[in-house]
């Protein structure tokens, strides 16, 4: 813990600082400063480079469990307070097992409701984030308050009580995210405690230089380089599989000819009992060879959940004798996630447009699935369709991947892209995402619900518009009659390529004509950016569909 003398200098409140009172339990990084009347309770991490001033506004409160990450600044104003869960006024009250991440400002007067996650670079100022929140990646906050439960999505900049009341609600996946980054950091805390403990850390060093020398044995006599790829393995299989079994999983492997393999209905090879790497490759190589020309594929297994946790397939029937056949891994994971995993990457494809990848981001953040489908001309006019291979990716870059196979699969047919809501088992989108012509520009043909035999027809041809095209009027019309609300968002080129959009409002009215118009207002007013009309279930709170109706003028 730094000390008083070099982290708080002589001010006028600092003649009568009151010392911090910190749980025993609690690791304090030495690299952090800890200023003034702060109370931190019992399992808080302070992480490096952290600044905590309770010097000119205090008394802080830090709650159980919570974790204050690598450079987070706590400070606050001399005036101005906020009441704390124990009805007491504090300048800034963190609730417990709350998540502050990398490089968040904290000025207080500030609340932050417990269970809430505060996304990496970003801002809280005179707020209250109520409990359960989910605030990403360098938003901003300042004099509102965020009502409990609440997702802020990255960039946004909320500074007015509007804006806060319109926010939607934390989905499955976001509470998925902010849980798995909760976790790693209750890891870290346990680390350094042990790490301050020579009881503790000792065996474990003495196990890691046992492990270091018996890879230097292994390296010495295990397979070279080139001894690796004379079993048919390339370096993306072998990274995968050294991290899986670093992450203590097994590796089991499955094979499958061509007609299994389109019932899905894969055999076993054999189990693959040892940990070592060198060991593993070998019985993964010996598999190749024994079912050369079939289908096979590596599993991930977590033996404790006895579950699968991936499936990659390494070789297809068209992979060549010798060749690298790992080159073109496909992969379906459930709840593995490799070391180099960053919540933060972003996918791009040079097959789909930039609004296909966008419709794939945010259909996969919402919960839901993707599927394909294709048609010949023929089958296309009579809306005869036939399904591509199933989908089970839940990550942006394997979804991409799979929809661009399908592209190259079907060269010169239509391709369409489903978003589908497992839960409620229907389909929430339908985009063309290629046509015979070679216009790929996409076209969404549905949104998240069926369209019903009300008088929809008469309503979207009593409504005209010179700017919006006939597919945006007639979405609008579907969504009116199925009672969702139509809102819009717009951004400037930096925060489209970021996905960061700000807020147009919920249009009031309920009837085509008022509804395209007020839309056609939006699209002047934001002229220049990029515009989308978004379809909202106000039951269910929740997003239906998300279309791109301006873009800027190139």
């Amino acid at each position: 813990m730094a000390k008083r003398s070099s982290a708080a200098p002589p001010t006028p409140w600092s003649k009568s600082l009151t010392e911090p009172k910190i749980d025993k339990s609690a690791y304090i990084h030495s690299f952090s400063n800890i200023i003034g009347d702060v109370q931190i309770e019992s399992n808080v991490m302070i992480a490096p480079g952290t600044c905590i001033r309770a010097d000119q506004g205090n008394p802080f409160y830090i709650g159980k469990s919570t974790s204050i990450q690598d450079g987070v600044v706590i400070n606050g104003l001399e005036t101005g307070q906020v009441v704390g869960d124990d009805n007491k006024s504090y300048s800034v009250w963190i609730g417990r097992n709350v998540s502050i991440t990398h490089m968040t400002l904290i000025h207080g007067p500030a609340y932050i409701g417990s269970n809430s996650f505060i996304g990496f670079r970003s801002t809280i100022f005179n707020s209250r984030i109520g409990e359960g929140c989910i605030v990403m990646m360098h938003a901003l906050i300042q004099d509102v308050e965020i009502p409990p439960g609440k997702y802020v999505s990255s960039g946004s900049i909320i500074t007015t009580q509007q804006q806060a009341n319109r926010l939607p609600n934390v989905q499955e996946a976001d509470k998925n995210f902010a849980s798995h980054v909760a976790g790693a950091n209750e890891a870290l805390r346990a680390g350094y405690q042990c790490a301050d403990d020579a009881e503790c850390i000792t065996p474990i060093k003495e196990e890691l230089n046992r492990t270091y020398a018996l890879s230097q044995t292994d390296s010495n006599n295990s397979f070279n380089k080139q001894e690796y790829q004379e079993m048919g393995l390339n370096r993306e299989v072998m990274e995968q599989v050294r991290d899986l079994l670093a992450q203590g999983f097994r590796i089991g492997m499955e094979h499958a000819d061509e007609r299994r393999f389109q019932t899905s209905s894969w055999k076993s090879c054999a189990t693959i009992q040892s940990s070592r790497d060198f060991e593993v490759f070998s019985e993964i190589s010996a598999c190749l060879e024994e079912h050369s020309g079939e289908y096979v594929r590596i599993l991930g297994i977590d033996t404790k959940a006895k579950k699968r946790v991936l499936e990659a397939i390494i070789q297809r029937p068209s992979d060549r004798p010798g060749s690298d056949n790992g080159s073109s891994v496909s992969s379906r994971s459930n709840s593995y996630k490799p070391s180099s995993y960053s919540s933060s990457s972003s996918s791009s494809s040079s097959v789909l447009p930039a609004e296909a990848v966008e419709q794939v981001r945010n259909l996969l953040a919402q919960g839901f699935r993707i599927g394909t489908e294709h048609a010949d001309k023929r089958r296309f006019q009579t809306s005869s369709w036939h399904s591509c291979s199933p989908i089970d990716a839940k990550k942006e870059s394997e979804a991409i991947a799979a929809l661009e196979e399908c592209i190259a699969n079907h060269g010169g047919e239509y391709v369409r892209m489903i978003g589908i809501d497992p839960k409620a088992k229907r389909r929430v989108s339908e985009t063309i995402i290629q046509r015979p012509d070679g216009n790929n520009n996409i076209t969404p043909t549905i949104s998240s619900y069926k369209a019903t035999t009300t008088s929809s027809s008469s309503r979207s041809s009593s409504a005209t518009s010179t700017r919006l095209s006939s597919e945006v009027i007639a979405q609008v019309s579907q969504l009116l009659a199925q009672g969702c609300q139509v809102s819009t968002e717009y951004a400037d080129e930096r925060r489209y390529k970021i996905n960061s959009w700000q807020s147009g409002g919920v249009i009031q009215a309920h009837r085509d004509n008022e509804v395209i118009a007020a839309l056609e207002s939006v699209i002047d007013e934001h002229n220049g950016a990029y515009v989308r009309l978004i379809g909202i279930d106000p039951k269910a709170k929740r997003r239906v569909s998300e279309t791109l109706i301006q873009r800027p003028a190139k």
